[in-house]
């Protein structure tokens, strides 16, 4: 089997990539806005699917999949005090709180749940990385 060459369809093929980004919002979610654009086209997809297999299938399954992509790296995080965004975290993560010793004290950790302490920044910018979150949850 011969292989094509890619390399003279390539400035073709970003024409028409452009031509697509005008009509839908396709690329990777970057954050919550497009996050948010990214759900309200899978649901007007998925209006129109009504069990249709084919090219709005295959363009809702790419779209369900960068949703799934990013909401596994963005959990959904009560609106609440950082020590409960904190409890969540842990339950949701089926973690104990020896298991942020690397982060802070069991002594730390227990007064910060306790409401005895507030977070630091520098736990906070800790916690964020160890739960793939915004600092924000935490202050």
């Amino acid at each position: 089997m011969k292989a094509r060459s890619h390399t003279g369809g390539v400035p073709e093929f970003a024409k028409t990539w452009s031509t697509l980004q005008d009509q839908i919002f396709l690329r990777s979610i970057r954050n919550d806005d497009d996050y948010r654009r990214m759900i309200a086209l899978a649901d007007e997809l998925a209006d129109q699917l009504e069990g249709e297999e084919g090219s709005l299938a295959d363009l809702f399954s790419v779209v369900t999949d960068l949703i799934e992509v990013w909401e596994s790296h963005h959990p959904d995080l009560p609106k609440t005090e950082p020590k409960d965004v904190l409890r969540y975290l842990l339950d949701a993560h089926d973690l104990k709180q020896k298991d942020l010793t690397d982060i802070a004290s069991l002594t730390m950790i227990s007064d910060i749940l306790a409401g005895r302490r507030a977070i630091s920044k520098s736990v906070a910018k800790a916690l964020a990385e160890r739960f793939g979150t915004d600092v924000s949850a935490f202050m």
